[in-house]
């Protein structure tokens, strides 16, 4: 049923596409991720792991790298370890499908943080870029595909701050402490900051792709200049270190961010990843300011949990006649491959990408 179209593995290709270097002789797919659940399902039913071994160490890598090469992917995506920002986590019972449920869903407590005071601040145990373990990163340096390439993150300024304070402290802090609103955004600018010169380190991470969300469905989650300032300003240093070490600055943040898009293109970000329909289709982001950045994904996440497979199809193909005229688009869901979206749907997206222009 899917993938009689055959997609072999081309990450110069797939970064010529982000650079807007010309309409790509096939679609590329790219995604913050998938879900765990879904990874299974996909692993199972198409017998991704049958050469494996469980008992290897390495066992999860070699599989990411059969799973990715399977769904038509140019890349895998790789993660310093030991590093580590508590933070307040609530759960709950997951309600997604019952072949891809897990346990619990979880989720930040956005009333209290780990933080909220001065002396939070100097007991909490923040996390040492020098002592990063790169041996996931080594690994696949030595073990992945020529054809392929590794891709990285670790800049979510505004996301982090709010993950250790809350979003309702941060708010809170924003008028009765700033100066530890200050002293938050610089300690974790600096540790991103010093996190990203790790991974560029490395030759065969061609991209850097960080997530930082920072609006909801009709505006920015804090007042926009307070966020250019605070964070985007370290997203513009980001960028600039990605370009020097010959790297495109991909970012990925969700919500409604048209009062500080002017900042984020000054900032130097080489494209942008997660649309919602609600707030802005991916389509018109192209016209907005397609020349300028790449924008990657937008087949909407809501759309993929609710829609039947011709209607999945044509949103596909109506999309890609808009967004892959001239590069930089990249296929994929409007925000990630939640494990509540039809396993199904997923796959006829993909398919729909490997069929057009073919």
């Amino acid at each position: 049923m899917f993938f009689d179209v055959e997609v072999k593995p081309d990450y110069e290709e797939f970064l010529k596409t982000l650079a807007r270097e010309g309409t790509p002789e096939r679609v590329h797919f790219m995604e913050l991720f998938l879900d765990k659940e879904v990874q299974d399902v996909i692993v199972e039913r198409f017998d991704l792991a049958k050469e494996l071994d469980p008992s290897d160490p390495w066992y999860y890598h070699k599989l990411q790298i059969n799973l990715q090469r399977f769904l038509g992917y140019d890349y895998v995506n790789c993660v310093l370890g030991n590093i580590k920002f508590p933070r307040d986590i609530i759960n709950a019972e997951d309600t997604a499908p019952s072949e891809q449920t897990r346990d619990t869903r979880s989720w930040t407590d956005e009333h209290v943080g780990a933080i909220q005071t001065w002396e939070d601040f100097e007991n909490y145990p923040w996390p040492d870029p020098g002592k990063a373990d790169t041996s996931e990163i080594e690994w696949f340096s030595r073990n992945l595909p020529d054809d392929m390439c590794l891709i990285a993150g670790a800049h979510n300024f505004f996301e982090q701050v709010t993950w250790i304070m809350s979003y309702e402290g941060l708010c809170f802090a924003i008028y009765d402490n700033p100066d530890l609103v200050d002293a938050m955004f610089k300690k974790v600018g600096i540790t991103h900051y010093e996190l990203i010169k790790v991974l560029l380190q490395f030759d065969r991470i061609k991209l850097l792709f960080g997530g930082d969300d920072m609006g909801f469905k009709t505006a920015t989650m804090i007042d926009p200049e307070i966020l250019i300032e605070k964070s985007i300003s370290w997203h513009a240093k980001v960028s600039e270190l990605a370009h020097e070490n010959g790297r495109m600055n991909i970012l990925h943040s969700c919500g409604n961010l048209k009062a500080v898009m002017p900042a984020l293109l000054e900032a130097g970000i080489d494209g942008r990843h997660s649309f919602e329909d609600a707030i802005e289709p991916v389509t018109e982001a192209k016209r907005l300011y397609g020349d300028k950045i790449a924008v990657i994904g937008g087949i909407d996440v809501d759309f993929l949990c609710r829609a039947d497979e011709e209607a999945i199809r044509k949103r596909v193909r109506e999309t890609l006649d808009i967004c892959q005229p001239g590069g930089g688009y990249c296929l994929g869901s409007g925000n990630s491959v939640t494990n509540y979206i039809p396993v199904d749907n997923y796959l006829i997206m993909l398919d729909e990408g490997r069929k057009y222009g073919r």
